[in-house]
């Protein structure tokens, strides 16, 4: 395995409008290209421009492919629609989550897997060795797509500048194919910043005419290029996990709170699908008595919360920090943190995050910490 970092199509682009550039999974990405803040502040007010094309994309087709995907995957994908999207998770079969996805179904007997940068190899394994004895094929697209987001409350008009796709008519976590400035795209419209916006999967070739066009759309209404720093505020707001944070092989979807994104009563492979022994018995945990429960925590002070801090009550730790970032939106340092059950409950009083020795004051509250209003 080359230890070289990869490049996305958009590059040189990047580097021309001065990002600085970062090592994220295995691929050098725009970190920021000027101020962080001003990008955050941009996507929830105006409208961002992003270049995922880190994510990795795996298709899925066949006549068995929505029978592989039940078993491989813990959500119910037959009863997913063509053109329609779901967000679901694989996990191993102790239950231990192996990564969050978002599965499109592009045709009859096609799907695209849509998953995280550091886990599209283990993903594409996973698939490959869980269709064995299943008519249906899965291939590594992972060279085959750019994907671009524009995020943000104008992204919509910023779209219908460069495309006559029904955009009206595409509901959240759907996908439909055409044309966006003179280039073929998938666009679907999922979003990770907790605003309105579009992910537009497309040939390489055409990242850059189609970025340059997005850029000149946008100008009027001040859409600004925007990098991981700002994505990871976005999301961290809106209360959306990352994996390797808020995800491990260590927890299930139960333990995570996500564990709606299990489906026991799918319309096949009910019973056999990966990890559902082991899903179940940890559905009834959390039930009967909830382990740690995932959280948010407002600074009342102005340091800032990292992932591994502990959190603490009267000197015990009662639970540790996922991700920690200063809020643009709310103007303080922000947290989500797996806190034990009998300190998880909003209003919580007397816990503390222990930065450097110090045990900060910080409020509990609901996730997420930004809703827009619709």
């Amino acid at each position: 395995m080359s230890n070289t970092p990869r490049h996305t199509a958009l590059d040189a682009l990047h580097r021309d409008l001065g990002a600085t550039m970062t090592d994220f999974a295995g691929w050098d990405m725009p970190l920021r290209y000027a101020s962080e803040r001003d990008e955050h502040n941009a996507v929830r007010t105006r409208a961002g421009l992003f270049d995922l094309s880190h994510m990795g994309e795996i298709t899925v087709f066949g006549p068995a492919a929505v029978d592989l995907l039940n078993h491989a995957l813990v959500g119910n994908i037959g009863s997913v629609g063509v053109g329609r999207a779901r967000y679901t998770m694989i996990c191993q079969a102790d239950g231990g989550i192996l990564d969050d996805l978002i599965v499109y179904r592009l045709q009859d007997q096609e799907y695209m897997v849509v998953a995280n940068a550091g886990n599209a190899q283990v993903v594409l394994d996973a698939l490959t060795a869980r269709a064995d004895g299943f008519d249906a094929v899965v291939r590594d697209d992972r060279d085959a797509y750019a994907l671009i987001a524009v995020q943000g409350p104008e992204s919509p008009g910023i779209l219908k500048a460069v495309t006559d796709a029904d955009l009206d008519g595409l509901k959240y976590y759907a996908g439909l194919p055409g044309t966006v400035a003179g280039v073929p795209a998938l666009i679907a419209r999922t979003g990770y910043t907790g605003e309105d916006g579009f992910e537009l999967f497309v040939a390489p070739e055409h990242a850059e005419q189609l970025w340059r066009a997005l850029t000149e759309a946008g100008a009027p209404v001040g859409l600004v290029p925007c990098g991981l720093s700002c994505r990871d505020t976005l999301r961290l707001e809106a209360g959306m996990p990352l994996y390797g944070h808020e995800l491990t092989t260590a927890l299930t979807p139960f333990d995570a709170g996500l564990g709606r994104v299990v489906k026991f009563d799918k319309t096949t492979h009910a019973d056999d699908f990966v990890g559902v022994e082991a899903l179940r018995a940890a559905a009834e945990r959390a039930e009967s008595a909830p382990p740690r429960k995932l959280v948010g925590l407002i600074a009342e002070g102005r340091r800032v919360p990292r992932a591994g801090m502990s959190v603490v009550v009267g000197g015990e730790v009662v639970g540790e920090v996922t991700s920690g970032a200063p809020s643009p939106t709310l103007g303080k340092p922000i947290a989500m943190a797996y806190v034990d059950a009998a300190h998880a409950a909003p209003g919580t009083a007397g816990v503390g995050v222990d930065i450097r020795g110090t045990h900060e004051p910080y409020e509990v509250v609901a996730l997420p910490f930004y809703k827009r209003q619709k």
